[in-house]
């Protein structure tokens, strides 16, 4: 099971019900192999997704999703997967930001793997759906 906490919800007014999070981010998961862990996902502002993607990523613009993963030795289970930040104020599809926030935090890089990230996004999308 993904164990999963969300913070600042109230900045979400489309944000799914907690469960729907929950299956989400342990479809994507799965989909990568990975049974257990905890992720916790925060709803920030603008702002502070500003701050925060050019204190980490160099990058001066606010932007739509992060995601920070854990580094380092392996921890006791629940394994910790690490966080996602997410501004719902850039992002047209809250579903669509979970699923990449927590294909990024399992190592996945878009910009890197010839389109299999985006690929396996959008049939995990598909499948929540159906």
């Amino acid at each position: 099971m993904i164990e999963v906490e969300v913070f600042g919800a109230s900045l979400a007014l489309e944000a799914p019900a907690p469960q729907e999070i929950a299956r989400l981010c342990t479809q994507a998961a799965a989909s990568r192999g990975i049974e257990q862990g905890h992720v916790a996902i925060e709803f920030v502002d603008a702002r502070r997704i500003e701050q925060l993607n050019r204190t980490y990523r160099e990058k001066p613009a606010p932007t739509d999703v992060l995601s920070f993963p854990v580094d380092g030795v392996e921890p006791a289970l629940p394994r910790e997967l690490g966080d996602i930040v997410i501004c719902p104020e850039l992002t047209a599809d809250l579903r669509e930001a979970l699923v990449h926030g927590m294909l990024h935090l399992l190592g996945m890089d878009h910009e890197t793997d010839g389109g299999e990230m985006l690929a396996l996004q959008r049939e995990l999308l598909d499948r929540a759906q159906a």
